[in-house]
């Protein structure tokens, strides 16, 4: 079951956004309830402590969390998600805003995405696919789209198809440029790693209206 986290970052109409795969659960983490009515989407619940959501009016079931808690707005919004049976995880709106949090979330798409439940970011002109070790990232792009992989640890054996500057095992060291603003050559772009944990990232609005087909090679 798909599930959409809203999230309190930038949110961009593109097209391919209004194209999205559309939901079977939608949870709100606090500001992120005011993009629900940009999306089109009913809330099925709203999470959080309520500190950025002024000005917010959304018909939902709150969850309301203490301002001091363990976890942020969009940990608790993913572990009632979880609860209520998503298998797969859209985290919308996630690119933009505090990097802190942009940040945890990529991370914590990689996380998730490892231990099982796939996730992704989309903002509508960016997207973040986690990028696994042993197996194929493959997305539908047009000729000349900008992506990048984003080294969140040393990796190695990392090789991309489909791309202008294809690679093969390639060793990348921690947050190196090496591997940013690559462009896709047009139709199917695939990307492996054998070790390392990283994000591929995919710019310039049209990006893929679907997330990505995770294959065992």
């Amino acid at each position: 079951m798909l599930a959409w986290i809203l999230v309190g970052g930038r949110l961009t109409l593109t097209p391919a956004l209004k194209a999205l795969r559309r939901p079977q659960l939608v949870i709100a983490a606090d500001g992120g309830a005011r993009h629900a009515a940009a999306l089109g989407v009913w809330v099925d619940a709203w999470v959080g402590d309520f500190d950025s959501s002024d000005g917010v009016y959304l018909d939902a079931p709150r969850e309301v969390h203490p301002a001091a808690k363990d976890s942020t707005d969009a940990e608790l919004a993913t572990e009632l998600a979880l609860r209520r049976g998503a298998t797969e995880l859209g985290f919308i709106g996630a690119f933009g805003g505090r990097f802190d949090h942009a940040f945890a979330l990529a991370l914590g798409a990689w996380r998730l995405s490892a231990q099982g439940t796939p996730s992704w970011l989309y903002s509508g002109d960016e997207a973040g696919y986690p990028l696994l070790p042993g197996r194929v990232l493959s997305l539908e792009l047009r000729a000349g789209q900008t992506f990048s992989v984003l080294a969140a640890s040393d990796l190695t054996g990392l090789s991309l198809r489909g791309a202008r500057w294809a690679v093969r095992e390639l060793d990348v060291p921690l947050g190196s440029g090496w591997t940013l603003s690559n462009e896709a050559v047009g139709g199917k772009l695939e990307a492996e790693l054998e070790t390392g944990v990283a994000l591929l990232t995919v710019l310039e609005g049209e990006v893929s209206a679907l997330p990505p087909t995770l294959q065992l090679p």
